[in-house]
């Protein structure tokens, strides 16, 4: 129904300028020239044909569907704005002085649209008819609402997240920074909720120079999780990629969609009895049926002891080339049917004669599967293709988007500059921050992570080249399959390890990836893959494509390889505070760094009254310090002058501007200190020594003297930590 006040604003308003626009034309959106273009004036506006959308955005999104909104002319209202926010440079838009200069995403559109609905659906409820209606109490009412989440009593039992609160606020600021614009109706010229401030901030989001709050996977899941990943693409890829092909070959000869299949014939129960003496004399058993179809024949009326209940003459009838097998049939084929599974029983249709494989735990071998029906077997192709996404991302940290944008043939050929040194790389596009379309990136990856995108490429139902490789999936739902299939007996079998419980996302990956690399450099990301690996063709990647993908990833490892040096030094000067001194070559050197700002004056004894001791001030002095830290796996190398860097002058390159940390002999090298977190390394490393010495013959004197010479530095080294840490007295006055 019209209210006056809408009927107000019909009657005063002049007629919309989008009226029989292009929305593709007007917002510079590429359409195939065969496909339907919307029009302003529809009431769904159909952009799946766009021509450069990812393939990350969903069909859904796709579509935008008006007419949800009841009201015609708030549905115009709508309308109006989301064009508005696709084609800036309309010139009924460049006038407005708050509005977007540059056109928003469709993923961006979309997201508005449902937000405005909600918006619109939520006044009706409330009885509000018009937007000039809509005060400053109305706005704050349905932030409110969208703030809370309630349970079915109406109590708050929750709170939505800022990008919730965010788009519920943005809705509102909207419809007040295109208010000109619109036609149909429109909020009152003075209002201002929240006082003029923006969305995020009425959101209390955070303003992005805070520290990244997506959590890395935990360690305790990382590691099996990775390491199952890992085992079945190496160990049980190559046979996946068997019965992958096993399985498409059958379903051209007995799948229901089966080419060339007759309903019925003369010679049906000859040429069925002809596939049945096949199997007789090649001594392979008759096909099984699926376990959730035994119950349906028992309703029909089978017998629990039928020999026949298990199986599968569907299967059977096809492979003769008949649709299924009809019940008229089934009498006079009894015989024959007995005869054949008296003399070759009937049996799981895969993987019934699967080869061993190692298993992950190193306890043996096994065969790598068990007998399979076809969903069991399409599911575990679908569990090996989950675990190459998993390897893929955890070692490239590739984004969704970025993934998902794969396709057949991205592995590039395989360089090798140096005999022994091999290059691989993946090619795919960027989408986030990109123009539509994305733009063409390549990232220089580990052998694992190409090995990942072949198993792909082999797994996959048409691999054409140029097809998508992954197309749109949800990884959370495929890793909790994955999960599930690695804990159930089947992963147990293999001696994989249990993954716990907890949520995996592709930017919890992503993230690891990146402290991993800042923290633990020295360390192991995972069984079978070593860091320095990952960062070695991570580093490559950016130095051969400036401002690519992995130069943002690399990016972000700097800042927390620059968050953990500060971390660390502060961590060894309040040691120091307390008496537990460095030790090493480049101990006393560190000491005194140490000893100079804990000499500063306190403000009250300060000659400057501006002086300050504060922890800020103190990560400040320290600052310049930390940006010298290099780890090692059993020193912390401060590589303040590259002149007395003993790895460099090995490598012979005492000019070069990093340190070999691979090379340090932290023993020797003047800028190289041990602390307390290093003495299990070194520990180790004496046991390990003391082992080798015990089984070495008495004529190998030569390697018994440097084995006990690496024996006697490395206990030196426990020793002096140990002094360091047990006698904290004769520490810094």
């Amino acid at each position: 129904m019209t209210t006056t006040a809408t009927a107000y604003h019909f009657a005063n308003v002049s007629a919309s300028p989008f009226v029989g626009v292009d929305v593709c034309r007007q917002a510079r959106l590429t359409l195939p020239n065969d496909a339907d273009r919307p029009l302003f004036d529809h009431d769904l506006w159909d952009f799946t044909h766009v021509i450069g959308l990812p393939v990350q955005m969903a069909l859904h999104e796709r579509r935008f569907d008006f007419t949800a909104i009841i009201d015609p002319g708030w549905r115009l209202v709508v309308k109006e704005l989301v064009l508005a926010m696709l084609a800036p440079r309309h010139p009924a838009v460049a006038l407005l002085p708050r509005a977007y200069r540059t056109p928003l995403h469709l993923r961006s559109c979309s997201a508005r649209l449902n937000e405005l609905t909600r918006l619109f659906a939520w006044l009706g409820q409330r009885e509000i008819s018009t937007l000039a209606h809509l005060g400053t109490a109305d706005c704050e009412a349905y932030l409110a609402h969208r703030r809370f989440v309630l349970d079915d009593d109406g109590a708050v039992v929750g709170e939505q997240s800022p990008g919730v609160r965010r788009a519920a606020a943005q809705a509102v600021i909207d419809l007040i920074d295109y208010r000109k614009l619109f036609t149909a109706d429109r909020v009152p010229p003075g209002l201002r909720p929240w006082g003029g401030a923006s969305a995020s901030a009425v959101a209390e989001m955070s303003s992005g120079r805070t520290e990244n709050k997506t959590a890395p996977v935990p360690n305790e899941t990382l590691q099996p999780m990775l390491a199952a990943a890992l085992h079945l693409i190496t160990v049980l890829g190559p046979h996946a990629v068997t019965l992958h092909r096993q399985v498409c070959e059958t379903d051209q000869v007995s799948a229901i969609t089966a080419a060339g299949l007759h309903h019925s014939a003369p010679t049906a129960i000859a040429d069925i009895k002809a596939v049945l003496a096949d199997y007789v004399a090649a001594g392979i058993a008759l096909p099984m049926i699926e376990d959730h179809d035994i119950e349906p024949r028992l309703a029909a009326g089978w017998a629990a002891d039928d020999p026949l209940l298990p199986v599968a003459t569907g299967v059977l009838a096809r492979q003769a080339g008949y649709t299924q097998l009809w019940a008229r049939w089934l009498p006079t084929l009894r015989g024959p049917f007995l005869e054949a599974v008296a003399a070759t029983g009937v049996k799981k249709q895969f993987a019934r004669e699967a080869d061993e494989a190692p298993t992950a735990n190193g306890s043996g071998t096994v065969p790598w599967t068990l007998p399979l029906h076809r969903s069991q077997a399409v599911a575990l192709i679908g569990i090996v293709r989950t675990a190459a996404i998993i390897v893929l991302a955890a070692v490239s940290g590739m984004r969704a988007s970025e993934l998902m944008e794969l396709r057949v043939g991205c592995r590039c050929p395989i360089e090798e500059p140096i005999p022994g040194l091999r290059r691989f790389r993946i090619a795919s596009k960027v989408v986030k921050g990109q123009p539509l379309g994305g733009t063409d990136d390549e990232w220089v990856v580990i052998e694992q992570a190409h090995q990942a995108v072949e198993t792909l490429e082999q797994l996959h139902d048409d691999p054409v080249d140029g097809a998508l490789l992954l197309g749109r999936f949800d990884f959370y739902t495929r890793y909790k399959w994955f999960r599930s299939w690695v804990n159930s007996p089947t992963g147990q079998r293999l001696g994989l390890a249990p993954i716990p419980n907890g949520r995996v996302t592709l930017r919890k990956l992503r993230r690891t990836l990146a402290l991993e690399m800042a923290y633990r450099p020295g360390g192991v990301l995972a069984t079978k893959i070593h860091l320095k690996h990952i960062a070695v063709a991570t580093t490559e990647g950016y130095a051969s494509r400036p401002g690519g993908a992995q130069a943002e990833l690399l990016a972000e490892v700097n800042k927390h390889e620059a968050d953990r040096n500060l971390e660390l030094i502060l961590a060894e000067f309040q040691n120091y505070q307390q008496g537990v001194l460095p030790t090493g070559p480049g101990a006393r050197s560190l000491t005194e760094f140490f000893a100079s700002i804990d000499e500063m004056p306190e403000p009250s004894t300060a000659p400057a009254p501006k002086t300050q001791r504060s922890d800020r001030d103190i990560l400040n002095l320290l600052t310049k310090r930390a940006k010298t830290l290099h780890i090692g796996p059993a020193n912390f190398c401060w590589f303040t002058d590259p002149s007395r860097a003993l790895c460099l002058k090995l490598a012979g390159t005492p000019t070069a501007d990093r340190p070999l940390v691979g090379m340090c002999d932290s023993a020797r090298c003047p800028q190289a200190t041990h602390h307390p977190c290093h003495r299990p390394v070194w520990a180790e490393h004496a046991e390990r020594t003391r082992t080798f010495l015990g089984n070495l013959g008495t004529t190998r004197r030569t390697e018994h003297a440097r084995l006990q010479a690496d024996y006697d530095r490395a206990m030196r080294v426990v020793a002096e930590i140990d002094a360091a840490t047990t006698n904290p007295g004769e520490g810094p006055a």
